[in-house]
C-alpha cells in the first residue's frame, strides 16, 4: 500500500514520518503552490471576482514531482497546516493533483506528536470549501484594496508605496495615538505622603493624603495648596481610626492564544512578533529530542481558542500534585472561556506533554526555542493552578482634621505565583506589607513631604499594546499580526524607537490622506464589521462573491471620486536640508526618500539632478584610517557599522562602535545589545566587559 501525505515545511515533513511508518510517503509542499501572481490585479472583477491563480514561480519542479508521487500513490493525504491559509493550501494542491474535491483526503494535526498524527489520520474529511472561500474572499478583497489604492498614494506622496485593508487601520490607530499626545496638555497636581511608625516599633510605612477627616477628598493642584495643609499639620498627632482586614484571591490567567502569546513574549521576551511566530513554529513542527527523536513540543499556534483537552488538564493536574502537592490544585479543573468570535477548531496553545519540561528539553533547543517553550509551559501549568491568596489591610489615619489613607497585603497562599505571573504593559503600583495596627493606635511622624505631579500623555503604543489594540477592535486576526507590523515598520511608515511605535512624517502623510480621501477603508469600526462579515462566509452563512460585490461598488466610487478631486495634486513631504553643497549648482542639499530608501539629492531638481548617497554617520571615527564610522544595512534592511572610506578600508562591526577607551588596553569599546547594555573590547586577549 503506497499513501502519500503532503504538508506544509520539511520539519513537519521529518516528524510524521516517523510516526507513520514506511508504507508512507511525507513530502513538504513548502507553502501555497499557487496564488494571485504579484505583476497584475489578477481578478477579473466583472466576472464574479474570479481569481486568475498561477503556479508560483520557482515551483514548477516541486509541483512535478507531486504529480508524479500522487500518481503513484494509492491514497493522497492532504495534511497542510490546521487553519483558514492550511486548507486553501490543501483545496489548490487538490486541483492541481487533479484530486475528487469529495474525497475524505483532509487530515489535520493539532500537534506533532504519535497520539495527535494517529488522531488526523483516524479522522480524515474532504476539503471544507466555506473555510476555502473564506481565505479566497480576504486575499481577494486584501489585493483589491492594496492593488488599487497602492499606485493612487504612491502617485499622491511618492513612489512605491503601499495600503491595505489591515495594515492602513494600524497606521491610523498609530497615527491617532500621537494627534493624542501632542495635544494633551499636562495638569499640574501634588500628593503629600507621610512616614508613619506604630509605638514600639522601628520600621516605617507610608500613608498617602486623602482629604479631610469626614472622608471628603481633596485635590492638590499647587504648592501653595500644599503649603498651607502642611502648616495645619504641623505639630498634629497620628492616630489610626480604622482598620478593615479582609482577603483577595488572585485567580491565574488563561493559557495563550496567538496574540497574547505574542504579546507576552514581547513583554518578557522582548521578542518582536514575527520572532515569536517562527520559533512557535519551529516548536510545533518538532524537534529532536534525546532519548524520544523527532516530536512537536506545543499545539497548533495559530488559534484564538481557550479550549483545553480534558487529557490535558488530567496531566497537568497529576504534574502540579507531584511536583507541588495538592494544595496547589483548584477544587475543580479550571475551564476558561473563549470569545464570541473565536474560531474553536483548536486548543489554546499548550505544550503537547507538560512531563517535557524546559529543563528536560533545554539541551536540545535552540536559546529562542528555549525561551519561548519556557513561557508556554509556565503559562500553561500555572492556568490549571490554585488561586493566590492575600491578606489585605486598609487603614484611615487621622490628623488635625485631616485624612491619610494606607493599604497593603501579605501573600497567605502563593498559589499559582509560585510559577508564573503575567506582565502588564504599564507599571502597576507597588503596595508593601503593613506592620500589626489597631484602631485608636497613636502613631509617630517619621517624615512627611509634599510631591509635585504632572498628568501624563497616553503612552505611545508598543507591540504587544498594539497587538491588544487591533484584537479588542476586533481587526485583522491574531495569525496576521506580526505581518502587518513587519510591513508598517518596513514601509517606513512606524519606525521603533525602543520598544514604541512612532509614526514618521510618510506614516502621518499616508494616514490623513487615508482619512481624508477613503474614511470607511481606516475606520476602525467598519473594517472590524468587515471582518466579522468574512467569518460568516467561512460558517456558511454569506456568500462571498455577494460579500466583495457589497464592498467594491462603493470603493470603486470613493477611488474615482478621489482621482478626480485630487487630480495634479501632490502632497509634499518636509525634507531635512543638509550642510552638503551641491558641487554641481551650489545649493544646500536635503535628504529625499525613494523606492530604495533615503539619498541625498540637489532641490534643483529637475534643472540639477545631482544626487549622492545617504549615509548616517554615528560620530566615531575609524579606528584603523580616521574616516567617520557609519551605519549601513544588509540586503535584508539588517543594521551594521562601516567604514565611510569602502572599499580602500574595510573596518566593520555587527556591533556599534563608541567614543570610550578601553580601561585595560586601550583600545575601541563596543556596544552590545541585550536586556542590560555592555560595553566590551574586542582586542584579541583583552576581555573586558561591563554592564
Amino acid at each position: 500500500m503506497s499513501n502519500l501525505v503532503i504538508v506544509e515545511s520539511p520539519a513537519k515533513a521529518k516528524t510524521i514520518k516517523k510516526y507513520l511508518g514506511k508504507d508512507f510517503e511525507v513530502i513538504a509542499s513548502m507553502g501555497h503552490v499557487r496564488d494571485l501572481p504579484s505583476a497584475r490585479l489578477s481578478v477579473d472583477v466583472k466576472k464574479d471576482f474570479a481569481p486568475k491563480y498561477e503556479i508560483i514561480k520557482g515551483k514548477e519542479k516541486l509541483v512535478d514531482e507531486l504529480k508524479k508521487l500522487a500518481g503513484k500513490s494509492d491514497k493522497v493525504y492532504l495534511a497542510t497546516d490546521p487553519d483558514r491559509e492550511g486548507e486553501a493550501i490543501s483545496w489548490h494542491l487538490a486541483y492541481i493533483l487533479g484530486l475528487d474535491m469529495n474525497d475524505t483526503n483532509r487530515v489535520e494535526f493539532n500537534e506533532i506528536t504519535k497520539s495527535g498524527v494517529k488522531n488526523g489520520m483516524d479522522n480524515p474529511r474532504a476539503v471544507n470549501i466555506d473555510l476555502v472561500n473564506a481565505q479566497q474572499a480576504r486575499r481577494i478583497l486584501d489585493r483589491l484594496v492594496g492593488y488599487k489604492l497602492s499606485p493612487f498614494v504612491s502617485q499622491k506622496i511618492r513612489r512605491g508605496l503601499s495600503a491595505g485593508r489591515v495594515q492602513s487601520v494600524a497606521v491610523r490607530i498609530i497615527v491617532d495615538r500621537e494627534n493624542e499626545i501632542r495635544a494633551f496638555v499636562p495638569q499640574e497636581y501634588w500628593s503629600i505622603d507621610a512616614k508613619l511608625v506604630p509605638k514600639g516599633a522601628r520600621k516605617a510605612f507610608s500613608a498617602a493624603f486623602y482629604g479631610s477627616a469626614d472622608g471628603k477628598k481633596i485635590e492638590i493642584k499647587s504648592k501653595e495648596q500644599a503649603d498651607e495643609i502642611l502648616s495645619k499639620l504641623e505639630g498634629a498627632e497620628y492616630t489610626v481610626t480604622k482598620v478593615k482586614n479582609g482577603t483577595r484571591k488572585k485567580s491565574p490567567v488563561p493559557p495563550f492564544i496567538t496574540s497574547t502569546l505574542q504579546q507576552e513574549a514581547s513583554r518578557k521576551l522582548s521578542f518582536q512578533s514575527r520572532r515569536t511566530m517562527r520559533v512557535a513554529q519551529e516548536l510545533y513542527e518538532g524537534v529532536d529530542i534525546d532519548g524520544i527523536g523527532a516530536t512537536g513540543l506545543i499545539t497548533y499556534m495559530r488559534t484564538d481558542s481557550l479550549r483545553v483537552s480534558n487529557e490535558a488538564m488530567k496531566e497537568a493536574a497529576d504534574f502540579i500534585s507531584v511536583k507541588y502537592g495538592k494544595t496547589y490544585l483548584p477544587s475543580k479543573p479550571r475551564y476558561f472561556k473563549s470569545r464570541n468570535n473565536a474560531q474553536d477548531g483548536h486548543e489554546a496553545i499548550r505544550p503537547t506533554s507538560v512531563n517535557l519540561t524546559p529543563e528536560r528539553v533545554k539541551s536540545n533547543l535552540t536559546t529562542d526555542q528555549y525561551k519561548l517553550y519556557k513561557l508556554i509551559w509556565e503559562r500553561f501549568l500555572a492556568s490549571q493552578m490554585a488561586d493566590c491568596i492575600q491578606k489585605t489591610t486598609q487603614v484611615d489615619i487621622e490628623a488635625n482634621d485631616f485624612l491619610f489613607k494606607a493599604s497593603g497585603y501579605r501573600v497567605d497562599f502563593d498559589g499559582f505565583t509560585v510559577l508564573y505571573v503575567e506582565s502588564k504593559d504599564e507599571a502597576e503600583a507597588k503596595a508593601s506589607e503593613l506592620p500589626t495596627l489597631e484602631k485608636d493606635m497613636p502613631l509617630k511622624l517619621k517624615e512627611i513631604a509634599p510631591n509635585q505631579h504632572f498628568t501624563q500623555p497616553p503612552a505611545r503604543f508598543t507591540e504587544a499594546s498594539l497587538i491588544k489594540a487591533l484584537e479588542e477592535y476586533g481587526i485583522g486576526r491574531p495569525s496576521t499580526y506580526a505581518a502587518t507590523i513587519t510591513t508598517i515598520v518596513g514601509r517606513e511608515y512606524v519606525k521603533r524607537e525602543g520598544k514604541t511605535l512612532h509614526p514618521t512624517e510618510l506614516g502621518e502623510a499616508l494616514s490623513n490622506l487615508m482619512k481624508e480621501r477613503f474614511p470607511k477603508i481606516v475606520n476602525v469600526k467598519f473594517t472590524a464589521q468587515m471582518e466579522q462579515d468574512l467569518d460568516t462566509v467561512e460558517s456558511g452563512d454569506v456568500e462571498w462573491v455577494a460579500l466583495l460585490n457589497q464592498f467594491y461598488g462603493d470603493f470603486e466610487k470613493t477611488l474615482k471620486k478621489a482621482k478626480t478631486d485630487m487630480e495634479g495634486v501632490k502632497i509634499q513631504l518636509k525634507e531635512d536640508q543638509t550642510d552638503i553643497v551641491c558641487e554641481k549648482c551650489g545649493r544646500l542639499m536635503v535628504v529625499k526618500v525613494g523606492r530604495y530608501g533615503k539619498f541625498i539629492a540637489c532641490p534643483g531638481w529637475p534643472e540639477c539632478k545631482n544626487i549622492i548617497p545617504y549615509t548616517e554617520k554615528i560620530g566615531v571615527s575609524c579606528p584603523d584610517c580616521g574616516s567617520d564610522i557609519i551605519i549601513r544595512r544588509t540586503k535584508k534592511g539588517k543594521i551594521f557599522y562601516g567604514c565611510s572610506s569602502f572599499p580602500k578600508c574595510n573596518f566593520m562591526s555587527w556591533n556599534e562602535p563608541t567614543n570610550k577607551k578601553c580601561p585595560q588596553c586601550g583600545g575601541m569599546l563596543y556596544k552590545k545589545k541585550g536586556k542590560k547594555e555592555t560595553l566590551y573590547c574586542n582586542k584579541e586577549g583583552c576581555g573586558y566587559e561591563k554592564k
